[in-house]
């Protein structure tokens, strides 16, 4: 059994093509204190994401930052990851659980509304991803965007450790606090940045400022 997660953990980092490179990326995020770093390279040979992988696992080892994989269960045991992040097309948490049965590893899942948020009640996933909250061209095809009010509304339902995802940087993290979540997941806000470290400090700063009451 995974011992349960923190409601209130806050920045969680996917790495997808960072400008700065993946290390460069996951030292930030060990530096600055990140909870969740998660490995997401759809598309790329599996052999070059479990090299990645294998990179960010030796980074993030002994640190409290904690290393899940994206899609991929198989991929995240050979790279002795933390977890494992599915989405509502991938295997089940039952089936990934089955194959990766190494105690206190973290399953997490995607949800896009209100009935897959729901439904995760029954699969009892670590944590679960609500989005995406803003338009992000991160995702081909992309999901339907959530939008503020459907965070609002879909975060009292979620039945574990909720994260706000989807299109969220500088500009518009004070209107995702507002609308009640308590964690929140970026990609380019830091992937694009040349200066990873800063860019992480800055979310982070920000967070705990519109946290202050």
């Amino acid at each position: 059994m995974t011992l349960p997660l923190p409601d209130d953990f806050g920045l969680y980092l996917v790495l997808t093509h960072p400008r700065a490179g993946y290390a460069a990326c996951a030292e930030a995020a060990v530096a600055e204190g990140v909870r969740f770093l998660q490995l997401r390279m759809k598309g790329e040979p599996r052999a070059a994401v479990l090299r990645i992988a294998r990179e960010l696992r030796k980074i993030t080892a002994g640190s409290p930052t904690r290393f899940i994989v994206n899609d991929d269960v198989e991929l995240a045991a050979e790279s002795e990851a933390d977890g494992v992040h599915l989405g509502q097309s991938d295997l089940s948490l039952d089936e990934a659980r089955r194959r990766w049965p190494v105690p206190g590893r973290i399953f997490g899942l995607s949800t896009h509304n209100e009935q897959q948020v729901r439904a995760a009640a029954a699969a009892a996933p670590d944590y679960i991803g609500i989005g995406p909250i803003f338009p992000t061209p991160t995702k081909t095809p992309p999901d339907p965007t959530v939008g503020l009010e459907g965070l609002r509304r879909l975060l009292p339902l979620a039945p574990a450790p909720a994260v706000a995802i989807g299109g969220i940087d500088e500009s518009n993290l004070q209107r995702v606090r507002d609308a009640g979540a308590r964690n929140f997941a970026v990609v380019r806000a830091v992937c694009a940045a040349e200066d990873p470290r800063q860019a992480v400090r800055r979310l982070l700063e920000l967070w705990r400022d519109v946290r202050r009451p």
